[in-house]
């Protein structure tokens, strides 16, 4: 039940500090967290859930932004 409401809190916080951010922000915050979730679950199945997540993140990150910086000329 703890982890269902931790869950619950944790995503309503994420989606509504997301209401003042730039694009630029968005864009990275979402490749990160797109990145950790798929990271997580490689990493749980190679063995190591947070070793994965944290990889997954910062290359979620990375791509956010290279993705925002080609969008910005269009």
């Amino acid at each position: 039940m703890q982890r269902t409401i931790t869950i619950i809190l944790v995503a309503f916080l994420a989606v509504a500090g997301c209401a003042n951010m730039s694009t630029t922000q968005q864009r990275v915050l979402s490749g990160g967290a797109i990145g950790a979730g798929s990271g997580a679950v490689i990493g749980a199945l190679a063995g190591s859930a947070a070793l994965g997540a944290a990889a997954g993140g910062g290359a979620g990150l990375l791509a956010g932004f290279i993705y925002d910086q080609a969008q910005k000329p269009r």
